[in-house]
């Protein structure tokens, strides 16, 4: 009976115990008089995101509106401190004045169970560097001027694949629609592939594509487990490895690069600044350059550039057909434009086009790629201007989409308006209160592409067809709260109907 009353009291000390250490960090915030919501023991604030099918951005834009006239906002990742930003002031001093002291993301690489994960949106500050200096020329506007012909190429494609589809008289399902199209660019302008998606639904790059962002159960599960169980993950990763989408793309470059280089071509694409590098890895610090972390670069500018550019443009229509003055007045402007170049778009017209960008902008604004831009930092740091210290290690979350939908900053934030984009109106507003790119020396380093592309792509479905909502049209539009990105629940179907010259 005593042994039997000691084990029970033994198991007790042990959990009480655990229960104090779970709790132990949890006035963290309280002490350097940072508010935020109450957190749960052993789970801090995660319990909402591990076990229901909320939406990290939802769950962030709650806690921003309700601490929004707060300049920060503590939270706790399980028990680790983490920090929502909501003053712009703060924002700027971590996306560029001090961006040294923030130049990490806090991804974690998994090199071993995902060899595709050392791309340049995930990599800490030593590598991201060099590979960011080495990448970032492609994306200039001169080169942007020599990529834009096989983006014309890419839109004449989808104009010709839409005549085809509206003839059948049915509506269609925007996003795969517009995802096809920018995988046939991001194709053509990086690999020098023809991918063929809009002839072929069944490519192979468009079903590996698509693998990338489903929300599956092995990819949910291993994106919660990456980010509230990271170094459970590290340990324990090896049993769910990804190597379906790691070797696809892995033969696809080395391939390619082993085919130029036996017959001596040049294309001034993403793969030629990889041969580049390839040849001269002393550019990189001596990084090691192994055939994994060339992968990745290559990886990441295909998946991040298609779907984020096929969203926008899908919302983009969206909210062109609920409203019809906006999409009527658009293109009155595309056929002006593209009147003057005698029906071939150049380059420098599309940069013309100011209510194309007040559209594109806006459009953004309400559907930002990315609701949430994430900086770690990498030495302790005191906040400008306040006592909030924090220590080496603490996450920093930026809300993107909450910013971007605050009342006060955008009267009426849920209705589309480009106007907001007027020269007065951006003017009047804070720079860190649009950010759909991020800013600073870590911001999307394909940003000129995507905005490229997007707007080819709406320049050529608009000057040729109207667009209207349908029967399968969900109004309101409702977000997907397992999807990683910012995505329709069930698809935008939408009514095309081909304009008579």
């Amino acid at each position: 009976m005593g042994n039997y009353f000691e084990i029970l009291l033994s198991i007790a000390v042990i959990l009480i115990a655990f229960y104090y250490y779970a709790i132990s960090n949890f006035d963290f915030w309280k002490k350097r008089g940072v508010v935020g919501p109450t957190p749960t023991p052993f789970f801090g604030n995660t319990m909402d995101l591990i076990f229901t099918n909320i939406s990290l951005r939802h769950y962030i834009k709650t806690a921003y509106d309700q601490y929004k006239n707060e300049p920060m906002i503590g939270l706790y990742l399980m028990k680790k401190p983490s920090l929502i930003l909501n003053d712009p002031e703060l924002i700027k001093h971590v996306l560029i004045r001090d961006f040294s002291k923030f130049a990490d993301r806090g991804a974690l690489v998994y090199e071993k169970t995902e060899p595709l994960s050392p791309h340049l949106f995930n990599l800490e500050a030593e590598r991201w560097r060099p590979l960011r200096a080495r990448l970032s020329p492609i994306f200039t506007p001169g080169k942007m001027k020599e990529m834009f012909y096989l983006i014309i190429e890419c839109s004449q494609h989808l104009e010709k694949y839409l005549a085809k589809e509206v003839e059948k008289g049915e509506p269609l399902e925007c996003r795969e629609l517009t995802t096809r199209f920018t995988i046939d660019v991001i194709g053509s302008c990086a690999f020098g592939i023809e991918m063929n998606a809009l002839a072929d639904g069944r490519s192979e790059f468009h079903q590996k594509g698509r693998n990338v962002f489903d929300a599956t159960f092995e990819n949910v599960f291993r994106f919660k487990m990456k980010q509230f169980f990271p170094e459970l993950y590290d340990l324990l990763g090896y049993i769910i490895p990804e190597r379906r989408l790691a070797s696809f793309f892995t033969k696809a470059v080395m391939d390619t690069i082993k085919y130029r280089q036996e017959n001596d071509i040049f294309r001034p694409d993403f793969i030629n600044m990889l041969m580049e590098l390839k040849a001269h890895p002393e550019k990189l610090n001596n990084i090691e350059l192994t055939d994994s972390l060339l992968t990745a670069q290559a990886f990441v500018f295909f998946s991040a550039g298609f779907e984020t550019s096929s969203t926008t443009i899908s919302n983009t229509l969206y909210e062109l057909a609920v409203n019809q003055e906006i999409q009527n007045k658009l293109r009155e402007e595309i056929m002006e434009y593209c009147s003057k170049d005698k029906g071939e778009l150049e380059y420098e017209t599309v940069k013309e086009m100011e209510y194309l960008d007040k559209v594109f902008k806006e459009t953004l604004r309400m559907y930002p790629a990315v609701s949430l831009l994430i900086r770690n930092a990498i030495s302790n740091y005191t906040f400008d201007g306040t006592k909030v210290s924090i220590p080496k290690g603490t996450k920093i979350w930026i809300p993107v989409f909450a910013l971007h939908r605050n009342s006060d900053i955008y009267p009426n934030p849920d209705s589309f308006d480009p106007e907001r984009f007027n020269e007065d109106a951006v003017a009047a507003r804070n720079s860190m209160h649009y950010l759909p790119f991020g800013d600073g020396p870590r911001n999307c380093v394909g940003a000129r592409f995507a905005i490229y592309q997007t707007k080819v792509g709406l320049i050529a479905i608009l000057r040729n067809f109207k667009v209207d909502v349908c029967e399968k049209t969900r109004i309101p539009y409702e977000f997907d709260p397992a999807a990683f990105l910012l995505a329709p629940k069930e698809g935008i179907y939408l009514k095309f109907t081909k304009i008579q010259s």
